[in-house]
């Protein structure tokens, strides 16, 4: 192929402008380039938390957990006889102890007789947890009686059941600012030999009315 001179010159003379023009690059930047391929995490203003409350109604014979106004659980109980009544009011549970052991207490004839006994004794009347609401006399218990909830058949305590009971005491550990790991409550609940007090960085409160 022939290409004449007239052609070339101005071939060239096009080349020479192309070479010296410069290269604007069409390349479009995503507007999130600085953060692309990463999860960026918008941060929430705090929201407090309303705490746990208990509140055991005497002539229900229940005792009602809840958070605010939500209702996180309910137990059947057994209350004070007539003779032992439950004393009424605003108390703050601030101890829990573990597989407690029991003496009779002194003076009181219903326990005239009766021997002390050791935690995981079968004749220990407390059963698995003793949450105390008016230190030392007056604490919701574990019992090994169940027949007796939902009725009036304490010495002026609240009974449970002894399962119920360790889901109160779990619960209010967690909220009472005490929470355990699944191991600590599994050697608890299996070594019942050893007693155990937690004492609350967060007390909890416990209304008792009629």
């Amino acid at each position: 192929m022939i290409i004449s001179r007239g052609i070339l010159a101005p071939l060239a003379l096009l080349m020479a402008s192309l070479a010296a023009a410069p290269i604007s690059a069409q390349v479009e930047v995503p507007r999130a380039a600085p953060v692309a391929g990463k999860e960026v995490a918008v941060e929430s203003p705090d929201v407090p938390t309303a705490p746990l409350t208990l509140h055991a109604d005497l002539s229900a014979r229940m005792l009602t957990a809840k958070q605010g106004d939500n209702v996180l659980r309910t137990y059947a109980i057994a209350v004070g006889q007539d003779r032992y009544p439950t004393p009424i009011g605003t108390f703050t549970i601030r101890r829990i102890v573990w597989n407690p052991s029991w003496k009779p207490p002194p003076g009181a004839a219903w326990a005239r007789g009766k021997a002390a006994k050791g935690p995981g004794d079968s004749g220990n009347p407390m059963k698995v947890v003793k949450i105390f609401f008016h230190d030392p006399d007056y604490y919701i218990h574990g019992t090994d009686d169940v027949e007796s909830l939902g009725s009036a058949a304490s010495h002026g305590c609240l009974r449970m059941d002894p399962d119920e009971v360790a889901d109160l005491a779990k619960l209010i550990m967690e909220h009472g600012g005490e929470p355990r790991g699944d191991n600590w409550f599994w050697r608890i609940i299996h070594l019942r030999r050893e007693e155990k007090e937690v004492t609350l960085d967060n007390p909890v409160s416990l209304t008792i009315s009629r």
